[in-house]
């Protein structure tokens, strides 16, 4: 690859105390799971390895605790001992080999730790979390900055090139350093410099452990987004008092996990919080990094060049794109498979103690097991379907030099992408779609839309493989006056702009159902905007309030929705845990009606008439315009006993496989599995 110009900052070496990082790209810490268990040492090292060939400068890991009652979750990953020291070699040897750095992430998770052992600044217990902190004594507290010590030093005799000290996300540093969570009146609470002490006497003396020439991360929070947040003057001084004591780089951090406000949702526009790491990069000599939702090269050039930052900090896109440093010095960014921010196969794993992956590249963190190696024998393929099962299956088939031919009925690619790239928060899906079109093209797969195939056509090309992902169709419940015309499935709606009235219904609650129901209730706009998303949630200058939170004020729904579901319970419960709470929020303040356990009994002229529980009780009549269908999908397989008859290899995948509730994570990792099996 040749160098490019386009963005000269981005790609441009910068001094950082006595190292030089060969550009401005930082891999932010992400835990992925990995680093729990010694047998998977091996899979962390590649994992890293590949995002070192990829060009990052420098990599952060996941977090490690500097003593058990740090751990995230019990016999979670913990650096206290030389045995579990000499086993890091093997990735720091990794990353090195590949040209790269790497800083090990010190994180105690202080009340955040996810067992009965937990300690903090105060015994006060997280709202997401069941168990309550033991109250840390002066002695206490003074013992776990000797931890932290200890644990830098075992990182420099395992090869790392640094450390990052966790001071954001509401873990331990975190739960000193704010009123909400520190109600102490010794000599580590009661006023701000007290509250800052303890993470500048870690830094501080982490540096004498060490020596000059380690570098000393700190990860802070310029917005911790909750009530009792630091103010503005607090985060200034301390980063001031980090720089005294020899921190190089301060990293931002942004809300914490009990925060109400989203921060890494697709739905946050893309970088907006590196203006606030622009008020602190003012403040301080050392270079500070920008983080949060900046996933595209031009974006990152665009902060560094007007002076928000000094460096770009990344997790979520290093994992969908290792090579995303390599692809923007070969001034390719069309080429970069985007980070979406869906959260479903990174944030969403690791909140229920899975393993990381990534919905848009599920070879994330399984880089030894999901090879996708140059085939011994070149086979014709014919993939049916343009969704994202059909495109990963073609991509990585014929990546591996398969000649592929991929047919699609719609005139466009993305499948349901196409479709969910239009509901307001998840227009970065057109990124995905993006990708694998430039991709594809890249790949010499030969690409025919507007064409519905038939299984005679698919007989008589003599292909060698043929897989069927055809994807799904809405699903049209059995309810009398169904066919009325005031009914719309959720595609015609969405995708072919039908119109739709001022009074909506939306049958069904799924995950399309809360989609549809933010389509209704969000005014058309062709992109996120910055001003009104904050309102919307809430969120104020720094300088303005302790934590930066404000009165939200969301913008008014522009019709009256009402979302129902068949079963009983809370709309939604079904939804991710990084997510869903999002959305619910989202629908509450816009004023959506939510009616559980509903049975629908009719459609006519009046409207839909609906009834409630097992003995139909509670009749009601919903007087909409417009009633829209989100009952589920059913699969779309035809071809498939034709294909088998003729005695054609034929596989099916994707929505074509299961229908149940669309899931682009199973779709996309299905079609990468079979290529790779081809």
């Amino acid at each position: 690859m040749t160098t490019s110009g386009t963005y000269p900052t981005l790609l441009s070496p910068l001094n950082v105390g006595t190292t030089t990082l060969k550009n401005r790209v930082i891999m932010g810490s992400i835990h992925t799971g990995l680093e729990d268990r010694a047998r998977d040492t091996a899979k962390l090292a590649e994992y890293f390895a590949e995002r070192a060939r990829g060009g990052v400068a420098l990599i952060v890991t996941g977090g490690y605790a500097p003593n058990r009652t740090g751990w995230l979750l019990p016999f979670g990953a913990k650096l206290t001992n030389r045995i579990e020291a000499r086993r890091h070699r093997r990735i720091t040897a990794a990353v090195h080999r590949e040209g790269g750095k790497i800083a090990l992430q010190i994180l105690h998770a202080g009340r955040y730790s996810y067992q009965p052992f937990s300690v903090s600044a105060s015994s006060i217990k997280a709202p997401i979390n069941p168990f309550r902190p033991r109250r840390l004594t002066s002695r206490g507290v003074r013992w776990q900055i000797r931890n932290y010590v200890r644990c830098a030093r075992l990182a420099r005799s395992a090869g790392y090139d640094g450390v990052e000290i966790m001071g954001g996300e509401g873990y331990f540093i975190n739960q000193f350093l704010c009123e909400r969570t520190n109600h102490r009146r010794d000599e580590w609470g009661g006023s701000p410099e007290n509250r800052r002490r303890v993470a500048v006497d870690i830094a501080r003396r982490i540096r004498d452990a060490v020596g000059k020439d380690f570098l000393i991360v700190f990860r802070l929070s310029m917005a911790d987004l909750v009530e009792g947040g630091q103010s503005w003057d607090d985060i200034v001084a301390l980063a001031k008092d980090l720089e005294r004591v020899g921190v190089d780089i301060i990293n931002t951090d942004v809300g914490w996990h009990e925060s109400r406000v989203p921060t890494i949702v697709t739905s946050v526009p893309r970088g907006a919080f590196a203006d606030i790491t622009g008020k602190l990069d003012k403040h301080v000599e050392i270079p500070v990094a920008a983080s949060n939702r900046i996933n595209m090269p031009d974006l990152a050039e665009d902060i560094l060049v007007r002076g928000d930052a000094q460096l770009i900090s990344m997790a979520r896109p290093m994992l969908a794109d290792p090579f995303w440093v390599k692809k923007a010095e070969a001034d390719s960014a069309d080429s970069i498979n985007t980070c979406i921010a869906c959260n479903q196969a990174c944030l969403d794993h690791a909140f229920v103690h899975k393993t990381v992956s990534c919905l848009v590249n599920p070879r994330a963190g399984r880089e030894i097991e999901l090879q996708l190696l140059p085939t011994r024998k070149t086979k014709r393929v014919a993939v049916v379907g343009g969704g994202p099962a059909g495109l990963s299956a073609a991509l990585e088939s014929a990546r591996r030099g398969h000649a592929v031919s991929l047919f699609e009925a719609r005139p466009t690619l993305g499948g349901q992408f196409g479709i969910a790239q239009r509901i307001p928060g998840k227009e970065e899906f057109a990124e995905t779609i993006r990708y694998f079109t430039v991709a594809l093209k890249q790949a010499d797969v030969a690409i025919h839309l507007g064409r519905r195939v038939t299984a005679a056509e698919l007989v008589a090309g003599d292909y060698d493989e043929v897989v069927l992902a055809t994807g799904v169709v809405p699903r049209i419940p059995s309810i009398p006056g169904i066919d009325h015309p005031s009914v719309l499935s959720y595609a015609e709606l969405v995708e072919d702009g039908k119109p739709v009235g001022d009074r909506v219904a939306v049958i069904g609650a799924g995950g399309i159902g809360i989609d549809i129901s933010e389509f209704l209730t969000t005014a058309a706009s062709p992109t996120l905007d910055l001003k009104e998303w904050k309102q919307e949630w809430g969120v104020t200058e720094p300088e303005a309030a302790p934590g930066a939170l404000t009165t939200p004020v969301p913008a008014p729904s522009p019709r009256e929705v009402y979302l129902l579901q068949r079963k009983k319970g809370k709309i939604g419960a079904g939804l991710a845990k990084t997510t869903g709470w999002v959305h619910r929020a989202a629908l509450k303040a816009k004023g959506v009606h939510e009616l559980s356990g509903v049975n629908y009994e009719r459609i006519d002229d009046e409207g839909l008439h609906i009834t409630f529980g097992d003995n139909h009780e509670r009749p009601q009549t919903l007087n909409v315009d417009t009633i829209v269908v989100c009952a589920g999908q059913e699969s779309v397989r035809d071809l498939m006993d034709e294909l088998q008859s003729a005695g054609t290899t034929t596989h099916i995948i994707g929505g074509a496989d299961l229908a149940a509730e669309l899931d682009a994570k199973r779709a996309i990792e299905q079609g990468t599995r079979l290529a790779a099996s081809i």
